[in-house]
């Protein structure tokens, strides 16, 4: 949110300058992000002079160019070649002198240089409106008064206003501050705790009245719950043009384009006092009546920016007779603008249910300045002052009169709200003994009154902008506010608790196997659990109605809970390739959210994604791709960590793999990973391999609970390796061999380990070679050549029998 400097000095008289200023607007909540300077001209027509033209000759060499002698006060002439049709001689005119700096019409800088246009110097240049920042006419030289003196600055001539804005970032629940109004009632509180009493200069609207009674629009409210409140005047015989000068500096100032002086007016007030108000063109209201109701679904209505809509059931809208003519506190419709044309008007002010304009902000698409004030909360006791401040000020700025009473329908006035306040509680939050006295200063500078005194605490009256101080813990908040959080006294004693937690909590087990992953060259992720759903077409295993989704979403695209953690990794994983970072190993430890019938789920999942080399290239590596088999090994290393030794492996039922496998231990499925389909890689328009790992993570950390530790003493008997080249058929893996082994020998059998595999020349078709080792070892005795053969030879003959092997 931005707030002018300036303007905030028209309701209070500020001592400090805005860099002070800007520092107790952070101490009293109101964090200002930045202090930016502002100039109504950029520039401020700094190095522009007044020129007075002695005279004007052809160019000799253009037909178009003129050579110009002008005095700029300097004592000696400038010669200028000029292009204007409209130069002449005895004009006072803009001169932009030798350095100075221009701005083109996109903010872009430009110096004025000696230089020479077809054969001839020139000094300078004599300028347009459109040159200077003054005006969009370019078709000639600007022309000013005759009565000027050579030399005279321009800048003295028009007003240029200087100002510094400050960008605050407000807290949702700060609305009583989406103005300069509120924020100078804070800073006025600031200051008397600083003991400066500051006088707030309201805006006066005792010039409101009613000129005649010629134009009355009656209004009908349908549901006074999505509209509590809602005023209404009429003015007449306006004229729609550019807004005075003033004006438009104030808006430009805090980032909003002027228009014209109507929708100015109602802009402006609205950063003035909060209240957003709308103006329609009374001649465009059909039956000369406006209706404040919903409409059926699937009404067509065209907003102001030329986008047809399809309202909702829950959508209020503002209507005439016949047709609607603005979604009420969003945005208004293309029907009912003001125009150039525009004699006629019909203001509203009102204060709509804050749930029902966020839902259709929401729906729509839409986040205006208005939206953006109604969905906090606007004060509901502003609503007339405010229709009458903004009747004025377009009386003033576009003339007419005021041609109907004040129509306002307020159904249930919106009472303050009532709140007791003990001392303890005071002191017990904050930390520190708080003077009485001190209490009730506070809470006068924030105009909330005390309605009585106890020796236990008060009670207090809240006004009803402060919609966000409801509780005693809020008043407590604001107190401190404005108190500082920096006069609160450090204590010197320091009090800590020691919980006890086991070694199995899930953030111990999540820390531990995160630093091992970053240790192997991992990166880990956080993505948004919120996505698309558009994401569960790509797997048949995902159901819509399993969504859960969001009841007010921020856009289309963010508007379900994930069920699974494939798509958010497959987003970054395309992120970085876009980036030229194509070897990725990335892990996200994240939630899956599912609705079933029986209600929604979470359940907490690791992912892994391997991509492109598993090192940085180098000369002494020679395969160096992430492949299948590395991230099996990398999966089984997680578990080994977390004691699950007892593992298999099995068929994967995801639809997302194109080959892969699943680990269990026991019954429980740990594990799916493998090699993600092509057609879900070319949706995120990813065209390299991409290996996924889902660990189901609440599984893997009941898994790891259960595991019994065991503690065996190192053997003292050497082990005995002894090795198979196999000649097999190509249809048997690996786990077949290592199970027979397993099976065949049982006590001393430690480990079997395949190192190398071989398919090629001189293998009969169908067939390939695997290296097989056997690990021996016996922990009482060291083992002999004859009990090594003879379990070899068993091995042998299985291996012979059941997978028609032959030893190469």
């Amino acid at each position: 949110m931005k707030i002018s400097y300036n303007w905030l000095k028209q309701f209070i008289k500020l001592p400090k300058d805005p860099e002070e200023t800007g520092h107790l607007l952070t101490d009293l909540g109101l964090e200002v992000e930045g202090i930016n300077s502002f100039q109504s001209i950029k520039g401020g027509l700094e190095g522009i002079v007044t020129g007075h033209v002695l005279s004007c000759i052809p160019h000799p060499n253009a037909d178009r160019l003129q050579l110009c002698k002008i005095d700029v006060g300097n004592g000696e002439a400038l010669q200028i070649v000029c292009g204007a049709p409209n130069i002449a001689t005895g004009q006072n005119v803009p001169v932009a002198t030798v350095g100075t700096t221009l701005y083109d019409d996109k903010g872009e800088a430009w110096e004025i240089k000696k230089g020479k246009i077809r054969g001839e110097a020139s000094h300078g240049m004599v300028c347009s409106e459109s040159e200077l920042g003054l005006g969009s006419s370019h078709d000639g030289i600007m022309v000013l008064k005759k009565d000027l003196i050579p030399g005279m600055p321009v800048a003295k001539i028009f007003e240029i206003e200087n100002d510094q804005v400050f960008e605050i970032g407000l807290t949702p629940n700060r609305a009583d501050a989406m103005s300069h109004w509120g924020v100078a009632r804070d800073l006025k509180a600031g200051y008397q705790q600083q003991d400066l009493s500051l006088e707030l200069i309201t805006p006066s609207v005792g010039g409101f009245h009613v000129d005649s009674r010629s134009l009355r629009i009656p209004i009908t409210v349908e549901d006074s719950n999505l509209a509590p409140r809602y005023c209404g005047v009429t003015i007449s015989g306006i004229k729609v043009s550019d807004s005075p000068q003033w004006l438009q500096n104030r808006l430009k100032a805090i980032g909003i384009n002027p228009k014209n002086n109507i929708v100015d007016a109602t802009n402006y007030v609205m950063h003035e006092l909060g209240q957003p108000l709308h103006a329609f063109d009374a001649e465009m209201i059909a039956g000369n009546e406006i209706h404040v109701k919903t409409l059926k679904a699937g009404t067509k209505f065209t907003t102001l920016d030329e986008v047809e809509r399809e309202l909702h059931a829950e959508d209020l809208m503002i209507c005439d007779a016949e047709k609607p003519l603005c979604i009420a506190g969003v945005f208004g419709g293309i029907s009912s603008g003001v125009s150039q044309s525009t004699t006629k008007l019909f203001i509203e002010s009102a204060y709509f249910n804050p749930v029902s304009v966020r839902k259709t902000a929401k729906r729509h698409g839409l986040n205006t300045d208005a939206s953006f004030r109604f969905e906090r909360g606007v004060d509901p006791n502003i609503t007339e002052y405010a229709l009458k401040r903004v009747a004025i000020l377009i009386k003033e700025v576009a003339g007419g009169e005021i041609t109907s009473d004040i129509d306002d329908l307020y159904f249930k006035k919106t009472e303050d709200f009532q709140v007791f306040l003990t001392f303890e509680k005071v002191n017990k939050l904050i930390g520190q003994n708080l003077a009485e006295e001190t209490i009730k200063s506070i809470l006068a500078s924030l105009e909330i009154r005390v309605n009585n005194v106890t020796e236990t605490g008060m009670g207090l009256t809240i006004p009803s902008y402060r919609v966000d101080v409801q509780r005693e813990s809020d008043v407590i908040e604001e107190i401190l506010r404005i108190y500082g959080y920096n006069n609160i006294e450090s204590g010197t004693k320091l009090n800590a608790s020691i919980a006890n937690s086991g070694k199995f909590e899930d953030y111990k087990l999540q820390n531990l196997i995160a630093n091992q992953l970053v240790g192997q060259g991992f990166f880990e992720t956080m993505a948004n659990s919120l996505t698309t759903p558009t994401y569960i077409k790509l797997s048949e295993q995902l159901k819509e109605e399993q969504n859960v989704v969001m009841l007010n979403p921020l856009s289309q695209d963010l508007s379900v809970m994930r069920q699974s953690l494939l798509f958010s990794g497959l987003e970054a994983v395309n992120y970085n390739i876009n980036r030229k970072q194509a070897d990725l190993k990335l892990f996200e430890f994240g939630k899956t959210y599912h609705n079933y019938e029986s209600g929604r789920i979470e359940n907490k999942h690791l992912s892994l994604f391997v991509t492109g080399d598993k090192f940085s290239e180098s000369w002494n590596t020679a395969n160096n791709s992430g492949n299948f088999f590395y991230t099996k090994g990398t999966i089984e290393r997680i578990l080994e960590r977390l004691g699950i030794n007892s593992i298999k492996t099995g068929e994967v039922k995801s639809d997302v793999f194109s080959e892969g496998i699943s680990i269990s231990s026991g019954k429980a499925k740990l594990v799916e990973f493998g090699v993600i389909k092509k057609s879900i890689l070319k949706h995120f328009g990813i065209q390299q391999e991409v290996l996924f790992a889902d660990f189901n993570w609440d599984l893997v950390q009941e898994t790891a609970k259960n595991q019994k530790t065991k503690f065996a003493a190192i053997p003292k008997f050497p082990a005995v390796r002894r090795d198979f080249a196999l000649l097999i058929d190509n249809s048997v893996n690996y786990k077949q061999i290592e199970d027979i082994a397993k099976q065949t020998e049982k006590r001393l059998l430690q480990s079997v380990n395949l190192f190398d595999v071989y398919i090629g020349d001189n293998l009969p078709e169908g067939k390939k070679s695997y290296a097989v080792s056997f690990k021996f070892q016996d922990e009482n005795n060291t083992l002999t050549d004859k009990q090594v053969d003879k379990i070899m030879s068993k091995l042998q003959q299985r291996f012979e029998k059941e997978l028609q092997a032959e030893l190469r």
